[in-house]
């Protein structure tokens, strides 16, 4: 097309958006929104969508379609990005220029800046204006007269007008892109999306009918975006099925449609559905290790929806046919079973994992530790705790504490005092309030000088702090009987100012009187040191 032309489609294309913008007038100058990256960039990096044509469609019906039916009331809100270093001087002072309230001859205001509208700048400048749409329009009308738009510049107009629900607009510089020949997948990939973001489903899938209209092939990889840019959308993965349902005949699907469908049964939780669609997909595409996508949706679905029991036999299913799912799912799914405490599904969950060959990191070691731990199953703790050094995952200060709690809560006491200094060789020694169970633990079971270990310790160390674990052991000898040792342990920690409780010199005044006068002595001496500032 000649300069001429290109600009008198461009007077046009602007004449038909301003005529949109009167008629919004009262409303979009309230509108914020916040700076939205061409969605048709991001969803053309994995293949995406698809579709049916119904009769007599045109360009035309479908936008009074669009006009008539807003399924949203409210606009999605976009994030300006004005303020980001990454944008240019350039970029920035055209911006300026265009959204100034005072400015009245834009054009003239830009041109005398004397910066050129080369691609990168209006391209930048375009991606500003997601919030100032009037802004945009004239700007794309001066960058227009002297120089020609790329494709991409194009293509960021039509997804800006489709996010300002400016649809008739938008399919003017539609039309005006087929005239110039730069009409590709990623314009109606965008048009997808501005739609389903509106909640106006069914526009979306009429863009795509007329596609072929405007040159524009359609095949599985539209079908895919299509059905990706509903399936966002919050609950409406019954709407892309049924999509789906009426193209699948012309137009075949392949592993990534199912894909799509079945992360949004994951993410609606619909299990039903999920497997319904997940053995359509075994028919059609068969099975594959490149699938995993689609493997690891369909698996947390039964996962999250409480049928761990179906998730094992479809893995063991899956193992027969060299296609089970990555680290990710098995570390998500045993964190989900973990945390309801459901070794009977983790178990053999793990058991198919290593298996597999599959060697779990130190977080999924330390959830099945716990998990062992959480059911008294002490036992296989040491089990994971032994091997996991051999599979590359060091055990670390949570994986000691796990198991140790564990040894204090079943009472070990003898397995306690061992592992104890286990932990000190390795470097992870308990928590302070550990060390307090530990002491009263090993008093209880009849290992009083293991107590007396770990106190040294923790003093040595500066456990702090030590309060809990000095009360522990005043209290144990007390009920031990061994005062002697109690008067020792009490001088000391008054010493170092450590804070003995009420109750606890209450246990101590109740212990010495037992003992006699000489008792009571000691214990008016300890009283007055406790009382004195």
């Amino acid at each position: 097309m000649s300069l001429a032309g290109r600009e008198a489609s461009l007077t046009d294309l602007s004449l038909s958006l301003q005529q949109s913008l009167t008629l919004q007038k009262t409303t979009i100058k309230n509108w914020k929104f916040r700076l939205f990256l061409p969605l048709f960039i991001s969803r053309l990096k994995h293949p995406l969508l698809s579709v049916k044509k119904k009769k007599n469609q045109t360009p035309r019906t479908m936008e009074a379609a669009a006009v008539n039916t807003n399924r949203k009331t409210s606009k999605p809100q976009f994030e300006s990005s004005f303020d980001s270093q990454d944008i240019s001087p350039s970029a920035r002072l055209l911006f300026e220029i265009i959204t100034r309230p005072s400015s009245h001859d834009i054009e003239s205001a830009l041109s005398s800046t004397g910066i050129p509208p080369t691609h990168d700048i209006v391209h930048e400048v375009l991606k500003l204006c997601y919030e100032n749409a009037t802004s945009a329009i004239a700007f794309f009308r001066w960058a227009g007269r002297t120089h020609k738009l790329t494709s991409y510049a194009w293509n960021l107009m039509v997804d800006l007008l489709g996010k300002n629900w400016m649809y008739e607009p938008m399919w003017d510089a539609v039309r005006t892109m087929k005239q110039e020949d730069m009409l590709s997948m990623a314009t109606f990939v965008s048009v997808f999306g501005s739609y389903c973001m509106a909640g106006k489903f069914n526009e979306a899938i009429m863009s795509f009918y007329v596609m072929d209209k405007y040159g524009v092939q359609q095949d599985v990889v539209v079908v895919n975006s299509l059905l990706t840019a509903i399936c966002h959308e919050e609950n409406q993965t019954a709407k892309a099925l049924e999509f789906f349902d009426k193209i699948k005949l012309k137009i075949p699907p392949n592993a990534d449609t199912f894909a799509i469908l079945l992360e949004g049964w994951e993410k609606e939780g619909d299990v039903a559905k999920a497997k319904i669609t997940f053995g359509e997909m075994v028919i059609k595409v068969g099975w594959s290790p490149e699938y995993m996508s689609a493997y690891d949706s369909f698996l947390t679905t039964l996962v999250c929806g409480s049928q761990a029991d179906e998730a094992v036999k479809f893995l063991r299913v899956m193992k027969g046919k060299n296609c089970l799912p990555g680290l990710k799912f098995f570390s998500n799914a045993l964190d989900m079973l973990v945390k309801q405490n459901d070794s009977t599904h983790a178990i053999p969950l793990w058991d198919i994992m290593v298996g597999s060959g599959l060697l779990p990191n130190l977080i999924m070691y330390n959830a099945m530790i716990g998990l062992y731990c959480n059911n008294n199953d002490v036992d296989n703790a040491f089990r994971l705790l032994d091997e996991m050094v051999f599979n590359g995952a060091f055990p670390d200060f949570l994986t000691f504490n796990i198991i140790f709690r564990c040894l204090i809560k079943d009472k070990k006491v003898h397995q306690v005092g061992k592992f104890f200094y286990e932990m000190i060789k390795n470097e992870s020694p308990p928590t302070h309030f550990d060390c307090s169970a530990a002491i009263m633990t090993l008093i209880d079971g009849g290992d009083p000088e293991m107590a007396i270990e770990i106190w040294n310790y923790i003093v040595e160390n500066h456990l702090l702090p030590l309060d809990g674990s000095a009360n522990a052991l005043l209290i144990g000898f007390c009920n031990l009987g061994r005062m002697s040792q109690v008067w020792r342990f009490a001088e000391d920690m008054l010493d170092r100012r450590i804070n003995i409780c009420e109750s606890t010199m209450k246990k101590l005044k109740d212990s010495f009187d037992k003992t006699g006068g000489h008792g009571r002595d000691k214990y008016d001496c300890l009283i007055r040191r406790w009382k004195a500032p």
